[in-house]
């Protein structure tokens, strides 16, 4: 079963209390690791913060500094020590997955310039909303994972190409490949944006087709050979169209 990451973490505490505390490893003849440690007359030396955090950092060669600040990776890192510090050749350190700055020094002289951080941060919910997009795709190319894990084959009796087995509809083949795209035009479709004008009255139309039209538009005029149906009578008023028992117009 996999552990929550809050469940690992306290786990591992406790494990480490335990090593430390409790465990009396062979080589410490009865000791705790804690009791050896307190009981080493070895001098200790406190080490700055500052200077640990350099042990952590990989180099990444040298850039120019711009008045855009510094290139890397393809985005832009600024800090305001770089004011009046254009055309300077700079090197670059980085902790690995942590992003978010890095850490400058002059390239001739090794001398430490300041942090840079990474210049138009996306904010928090922009960064939610990536990362929700990100699992669903994952979610999606999981599944069509074990779809083409369940693929099946035709059993054979002699040497022959393998034939798949599963047949498609038209729609479901459709329905896949817009979802493999990422073209499915019809959920970026707003159809209620501009409703459709409503029909003349002696059309015969659906009535779920009906409450979508606008009223008190005027119909289109129909074009083509049914034009001269739809031109004005003597009265001023449009023709209406001789249909058969079906509706359509004959």
């Amino acid at each position: 079963m996999l552990l929550g990451f809050e469940e690992f973490t306290a786990r591992l505490l406790a494990w480490t209390l335990w090593w430390n505390t409790e465990h009396q490893p062979v080589p410490l003849r009865g000791k705790t690791p804690l009791e050896a440690w307190q009981d080493d007359p070895t001098p200790l030396r406190d080490v700055p913060a500052t200077d640990l955090w350099t042990f952590t950092l990989e180099d990444a060669g040298t850039r120019t500094l711009t008045t855009r600040g510094i290139r890397f990776r393809k985005r832009d890192y600024v800090g305001p020590w770089m004011t009046g510090q254009a055309g300077i050749q700079v090197r670059i350190r980085f902790m690995p997955h942590h992003d978010h700055r890095i850490e400058v020094y002059h390239a001739a002289t090794g001398r430490y310039l300041g942090p840079a951080d990474l210049a138009d941060r996306a904010t928090g919910e922009q960064v939610s909303a990536v990362r929700r997009a990100r699992a669903a795709r994952t979610r999606r190319l999981k599944k069509d994972l074990e779809a083409s894990q369940r693929e099946r084959y035709a059993a054979v009796n002699q040497p022959a190409a393998p034939q798949r087995l599963g047949a498609l509809t038209t729609a479901q083949a459709e329905a896949e490949l817009a979802r493999a795209t990422g073209t499915d035009l019809s959920d970026l479709a707003l159809r209620d944006l501009i409703p459709p004008a409503a029909p003349p009255a002696g059309w015969r139309t659906p009535a779920s087709l009906a409450a979508l039209a606008r009223p008190g538009l005027p119909a289109p005029v129909p074009s083509g050979r049914d034009s001269a149906s739809a031109q004005p009578g003597p009265d001023g008023r449009t023709a209406q169209p001789t249909t058969d028992e079906d509706g359509d117009a004959l």
